[in-house]
């Protein structure tokens, strides 16, 4: 038989926009194609080298309306929450506002523009691709189903090391005790929930905060007309989310802008007609007198100040689809000094007005400008809530693919850019929590202090998971990680030391919030690792299967049954528990297990892998379907479709690379399989016998099925053997398959045992059976037909 192939392999990539920068920017894709580690490493350099100064500026603008909206409402509130009791001296103004300068420098301007930002999965940033980071080059999945082939993969990118080094000590010493990981994902988690707690606090504050404008031209009005007002803007917000940003997305960068211009030029004309002596605050010397002076009270305005850096967790999750480089362009050239000259502003009109810090943005705007700089004001808030709430849903996304969240219905409400998604149910709740913390405090100052918890929990996390980013990703030298770390804890520690004095004047908000969303994906993640240990440890042997025969001991009935398991390898419980009660199985069978990778994204041709179970005539198979925590799980009927073209293309090449198998572990994959096709054909395109491996089983086999539109396949056969053996089984396949196709999933049953202790009653009997009940099946998930679905249930105690 000869064989002619011909391969082209092309590289789809989806452009991913969390937070509203879906028509930002539309560039040539080929630049964000998966790397490995050191071209990853090398991106940024390579942008800076591929783009053009004017398109590097383009850039930057747009990346203003997506990174940096939250970072720039601060000036809303950070005096007042500073001083929630009046200032006493002008010294005081001078301190904090070089408290705060010092602070823009060393967080969000040093550590995370400078340092955390490189620190990106492919160019997607947050705790969670940190978190995936870590998992790709140490062990520390909790659920463990990684399979060596997953690190073959495109986008698995991972550094090598010696045995020797510092960064292999590390991966051992967090690899070797199962609480060392349990705690790495407990303080994921833990950031994961702060994030969330930040999708409700920052539209309460900035939006609040936006609307006092009003009680300033009208000083009658009372505190609850305010309220009224933040409360409408907050049910627009919410309302509008399901219509997606992507058409209104084009006038975030604009706004952001234009705030920006105006609070630096509004602060300038302060310093200049009102005190230019403000500018002394450039001085470290003020902070060592304002502590001086002020002692204890001086401490816990801190927790006013860190408001004036709050922003920077959103600069880092909100990273997709930037170029780093623009992003530290815009921070350089238009945040940082427009912030400073705001806050400098601000500092020199109270100078002369202490009295007026409850509302010292407004107060220091000139009259003439006051309410298109009011209209302004409300539209940046909304955009920075916006990036928020969307950096929430996305962050919701990354932990439902990880195991880690209830199953819930994501929205994606743009054809083009899949990242822009939409949860309703987190929406709507969200927006009733955001709801009562507004009406509830009706306080700025309250609000902040709730606020300042948050950002500055997730402040720590961040600097936790970037020490073993820079020892084992970045190979740092431990000095340099020693440095980073001192500075970050000591700034980020000072901040959280005085955060804890206004735990009870609303800092309590923020820890009750993550407290109840850490105990829901904490005892989420339990379940569905105690099921997954279930159907390992309940597996069926290959033996068993081989000894029912090619009919599986049962009618053998015309489709194909599609049996949905979570196991990469071996054969479900669910497959034995079913045919042991029923009479029949389908002629065809399916294991499909769906699995998501700490990866950012599965390229589509790499989507399937597709391997034989049992002898040919059983017309068994396994499909692993695998994603990264950005893909989207298409609709049934396309998953379906893609399915069983990866099928029928399996058993071509199988056709082909007869003789050629293996075990039941996968071992034929990515780049061993490439190179075992390019044996299998020599330059006259006949088969060669080297690809045969005589030490291999011949029980099952694997390739790694390319999508078929990237290949091309032509054969010539002198002898009819094999090529009508795959002619004929691909017959046989698509009978079965128009006979009919049957989803077979498990509905299995957790329950704790009765001599397990009352909290792992309560977390297994109510807590997990409450949410299973209320989240979406797995058959919603996959958008299966109800009249082609089978459930089989089972119970298992743990």
């Amino acid at each position: 038989m000869e064989l002619s192939m011909g391969m082209t392999s092309t590289v789809e990539v989806e452009e991913d926009s969390d937070n509203n920068k879906g028509s930002m920017w539309d560039l040539d894709q080929k630049l964000d194609q998966p790397m490995d580690e050191e071209a990853g490493r090398l991106r940024n350099t390579y942008i800076e080298k591929k783009f053009s100064a004017l398109l590097l500026l383009r850039l930057a603008f747009q990346s203003l309306g997506v990174v940096y909206g939250d970072l720039g409402t601060s000036p809303l509130y950070v005096f007042y929450n500073t001083f929630p009791h009046g200032i006493n001296d002008s010294e005081d103004v001078i301190g904090a506002l070089s408290l705060i300068i010092y602070s823009l420098t060393l967080i969000p301007l040093l550590k995370y523009v400078f340092i955390v930002c490189r620190a990106n999965d492919n160019g997607q940033g947050g705790t969670f691709a940190l978190y995936s980071l870590l998992c790709r080059h140490a062990n520390v999945r909790t659920i463990p189903n990684q399979h060596r082939t997953d690190e073959e993969l495109t986008t698995y990118s991972r550094s090598t090391f010696h045995e020797r080094s510092f960064a292999a000590k590390t991966k051992r010493w967090l690899e070797r005790y199962a609480f060392r990981r349990n705690a790495l994902l407990i303080l994921v988690l833990v950031g994961t929930c702060m994030v969330i707690g930040d999708g409700i606090l920052t539209p309460a504050i900035s939006v609040l905060s936006a609307s006092g404008g009003i009680k300033v031209n009208h000083p009658k009005l009372s505190n609850d007309v305010v309220t009224v007002v933040a409360v409408v803007i907050l049910v627009g917000l919410f309302s509008m989310q399901h219509y997606g940003t992507d058409k209104v997305s084009w006038l975030f960068a604009p706004i952001v802008l234009l705030w920006f211009l105006l609070i630096g030029g509004i602060g300038l004309f302060n310093i200049w007609k009102y005190d230019t002596g403000v500018l002394k605050a450039f001085s470290p010397v003020y902070i060592y007198r304002y502590f001086r002076r002020g002692g204890r009270d001086s401490w816990t305005s801190l927790g006013g100040i860190m408001l004036s850096i709050t922003g920077i967790e959103a600069l880092f999750a909100d990273l997709a689809h930037f170029p780093v480089l623009a992003v530290q362009i815009a921070f350089t050239v238009v945040v940082f000094p427009c912030l400073l000259l705001a806050y400098s502003g601000q500092a020199a009109y109270l100078m002369q007005n202490k009295e007026h810090v409850v509302d010292a943005f407004y107060r220091s705007i000139p009259d003439s400008i006051y309410w298109p700089v009011f209209i302004v004001a409300t539209a940046a808030a909304v955009v920075a809530s916006q990036a928020t709430i969307s950096a929430t849903f996305s962050i919701i996304k990354q932990a439902l693919a990880l195991g880690c969240f209830p199953r819930v219905k994501v929205v994606h409400t743009s054809k083009k850019f899949l990242g822009q998604i939409y949860i309703p149910d987190m929406n709507w709740i969200l927006m009733i929590l955001c709801i009562c913390v507004t009406a509830g405090f009706q306080n700025q100052s309250q609000i902040g202090n709730a606020y300042g918890t948050a950002v500055v929990i997730v402040m720590l996390v961040t600097t936790l998971l970037m020490i073993l980013v820079m020892l084992m990703v970045w190979r740092c030298h431990w000095i340099l990680v020693m440095l980073f770390t001192g500075l970050s804890l000591v700034v980020e520690c000072t901040y959280f030391s005085a955060v804890l004095f206004k735990i009870d004047q609303g800092g309590w908000v923020p820890l009750v919030i993550a407290a109840a969303f850490l105990v829901i994906m904490y005892v989420w993640h339990y379940g569905t690792l105690k099921r997954y240990e279930f159907e390992m440890h309940s597996k069926v042997s290959m033996a068993w299967i081989v000894g029912l025969g090619p009919s599986l001991g049962l009618v053998r009935v015309p489709g194909i049954g599609l049996v949905y398991t979570e196991l990469a390898s071996g054969v479900p419980h669910i497959f034995s528990h079913f045919i042991t009660n029923l009479p029949a199985i389908h002629s065809v069978v399916v294991f499909v297990c769906v699995k998501y990778l700490p990866v950012y994204t599965v390229p589509e041709e790499e989507r399937f892998l597709v391997k034989r179970i049992g002898p040919k005539n059983f017309h068994m198979f396994r499909c692993v379907a695998r994603y990264g925590y950005k893909d989207l799980h298409k609709k049934d009927e396309d998953f379906e479709k893609k399915l069983f073209d990866s099928l029928f293309l399996f058993v071509r090449l199988e056709s082909m690379m007869e003789g050629c198998s293996d075990s039941d572990e996968y071992s034929l994959y990515g780049q061993q399989t490439e190179r075992s096709r390019e044996a299998l054909i020599n330059n006259n395109g006949n088969i060669t016998s080297s690809f045969a491996d005589p030490t291999i089983s011949s029980t099952d086999s694997i390739v790694q099925i390319k999508s078929p539109s990237h290949a091309n396949f032509t054969v010539r056969s002198s002898g009819q053997t094999s090529s009508q053996t795959e002619v004929d089984e691909r017959e046989f396949l698509n009978n079965c398959r128009d006979a009919g196709v049957v989803h077979i999933m498990g509905n299995t049953v957790v329950r704790a045992r009765r001599d397990s202790r009352l909290y792992k009653k309560i977390a297994v009997d109510y807590i997990y059976a409450f949410l299973r009940k209320i989240c979406r099946e797995n058959s919603v998930i996959f958008n299966v037909p109800h009249e082609s679905l089978l459930n089989v249930g089972q119970i298992f105690y743990v």
